[in-house]
């Protein structure tokens, strides 16, 4: 099969289509043909040696974690797919899954049904991205009707996903984006946008129960924002222990995060998309073969949606 190798650290440029054995499953696994794989920014982190590589050990490796395909065999034990069935997931993260390639494994339990109303490039945009917005909100934060939450990069990948699972909840949703988003943001029902270039968030909003940073750099800036016993969740780059000290010291609370897999929010993904509550923008879909351009594209943080590998 055709699968995406980097063969070493490095640029874009490392990344090159081979021909590698297809993967079998074991015992409680299926074998998809992927159709959609999305890009997100801890491939191209882990590409340059960065983000999770060490988990990821020495090359070759075939990244990519979205998969939105077919189940094309079953091992033993799994009951949930049959041959043919339509699904998406985010497997195995942040162990190595094997996006960028024409099949991959993985447990049955990685993976749902591929909602009915998206094609497979949609799908395949949505699962790290989405399933990061759904455990931040749903189980770490908790977020209820009425609250009040401040998304700091709403209009990014997996900010604009965030700002519709929380207005889904009842949320009162405030974020920083650029003045030109505001539209496309209101579309998505986001109440309040802030321009981080000419308005600063720190005078404009307070009594908070809720701060998500997707950015990274706002975590000691948003501790004053929030209500005591209020929460900041850091997202790309975590909390340092003087962060969480700070919270501490202020009656704040303060987290890091990193999303794993995750069936019951996938499901409840579905829930939304198929009510018509949430909606991915794919920006751009490229072949396989271009996945060192859509590396580039990604890296260079101008895209206004998600980026996709179109695989079969």
């Amino acid at each position: 099969m055709r699968a995406v190798l980097l063969r070493e650290f490095g640029g874009p440029e490392v990344l090159a289509v081979e021909e590698v054995p297809r993967p079998e499953p074991i015992p409680t696994e299926v074998q998809v043909r992927v159709h959609a794989a999305g890009i997100n920014p801890v491939d191209f982190k882990s590409r340059a040696g960065r983000g999770v590589s060490r988990v990821l050990g020495e090359p070759p490796i075939c990244l990519g974690w979205d998969v939105s395909g077919v189940v094309t065999a079953i091992a033993p034990g799994v009951t949930r797919f049959r041959v043919g069935d339509e699904v998406f997931g985010m497997p195995w993260f942040p162990r190595q899954a094997g996006a960028y390639a024409e099949y991959a494994t993985a447990p049955s339990r990685h993976f749902a049904p591929k909602p009915a109303v998206l094609s497979h490039e949609e799908a395949g945009a949505l699962p790290l991205a989405a399933l990061t917005a759904w455990q931040v909100i749903v189980d770490t934060i908790r977020l209820q009707e009425g609250d009040d939450l401040l998304i700091h990069g709403a209009a990014g990948g997996v900010g604009h996903l965030a700002v519709q699972i929380a207005k889904a909840r009842g949320a009162y949703v405030i974020g920083t984006a650029r003045s030109e988003q505001a539209d496309s943001l209101a579309e998505l029902g986001i109440d309040r946008v802030i321009d981080y270039r000419d308005e600063r968030f720190e005078e404009l909003v307070s009594d908070l129960d809720a701060v998500i940073d997707f950015v990274g750099s706002y975590g000691e800036s948003s501790l004053p924002v929030l209500r005591p016993g209020g929460m900041l969740v850091s997202v790309p780059s975590g909390v340092s222990q003087d962060l969480l000290d700070a919270a501490a010291r202020a009656n704040r609370r303060a987290t890091g995060f990193l999303v794993e897999p995750d069936p019951v929010g996938l499901a409840g993904l579905s829930r939304l998309i198929e009510a018509g509550h949430l909606q991915v923008h794919v920006d751009r879909v490229f072949d396989l073969e271009q996945a060192a351009d859509a590396h580039r594209l990604a890296e260079a943080g101008h895209s206004g949606g998600k980026i996709v590998l179109r695989v079969a």
